[in-house]
């Protein structure tokens, strides 16, 4: 396990490395997730081995510490990444990242671009989220006041979340777990959605083929982005379908030929 302070406090990012090749991969966990739980069966699959690969855990997550006095939005993850990926010798990454983990990674590649020269997002956030009481995920945790979820609302959400969401998801700070989420719903200025458009490095956006059409995907081919449909999977695409997500996770990182 690495780790290296990126707050003044001392607050410290943890990641565990596998060794290889450059350029680096990072991978990227979302809401509530852990980097090595959901990417090291795939990271260490004979299609994506053999490169210098940090399995890193936002702030407020997994293996990572816990500040009750971050924000939690989605540019100061991308700066916390920033300072990690920086200490760690990091530049031109390629970048896997699920769910609001990729929304934290195209905030990362507009702001700091040197150290990201490719994208694979894996079903994304793009734009902002209702809040809805009641519901699963970002939407009904965002739903609550901090207040009230420090107070007992996080109980509901752990019985919502169900028991493999919950194995994760208890890992991080509650003030993390809810920061993170009302920021998320909330969006970034201009969205995701509009900062992935205008990004001019590689991109691929892979979401379940069973979620039918992504919305948006005319503009996103128009701009660049490989958009993949992935059979047989839910949202935890890696961990649904290993062996597709494997497949177009390392098409999506080949270097295409020049016509």
């Amino acid at each position: 396990m690495r780790s290296v302070a990126v707050t003044p406090e001392g607050d410290q990012i943890r990641w565990v490395e596998l060794p290889g090749q450059e350029p680096p991969r990072v991978y990227v966990h979302g809401l509530g997730a852990t980097s090595p739980v959901y990417f090291t069966e795939v990271a260490v699959d004979p299609r994506l081995a053999g490169r210098r690969s940090l399995l890193i855990d936002l702030m407020g997550h997994g293996i990572s510490d816990r500040p009750t006095g971050f924000d939690y939005t989605l540019e100061s993850h991308a700066d916390a990444l920033a300072g990690a990926l920086t200490s760690a010798g990091v530049s031109g990454a390629e970048l896997i990242a699920h769910s609001m983990g990729g929304s934290v990674a195209i905030v990362l590649a507009a702001r700091h671009p040197h150290l990201v020269s490719r994208l694979v997002l894996i079903d994304a956030n793009l734009d902002p989220i209702p809040r809805r009481p009641g519901a699963s995920g970002s939407s009904g945790i965002a739903a609550y006041s901090e207040q009230e979820f420090l107070a007992g609302g996080w109980e509901e959400v752990r019985d919502r979340a169900g028991t493999h969401w919950w194995s994760t998801m208890r890992l991080a700070g509650r003030e993390a777990l809810h920061r993170s989420a009302y920021h998320l719903t909330r969006g970034t200025t201009p969205t995701m959605r509009e900062l992935l458009l205008e990004l001019k490095m590689p991109r691929t956006f892979l979401f379940p083929e069973a979620d039918g059409p992504l919305p948006g995907t005319d503009a996103l081919i128009e701009a660049g982005v490989s958009v993949v449909p992935v059979p047989d999977c839910g949202h935890n695409v890696m961990l649904d379908n290993p062996e597709a997500f494997a497949q177009a996770t390392a098409a999506a990182l080949t270097p295409q030929a020049p016509n």
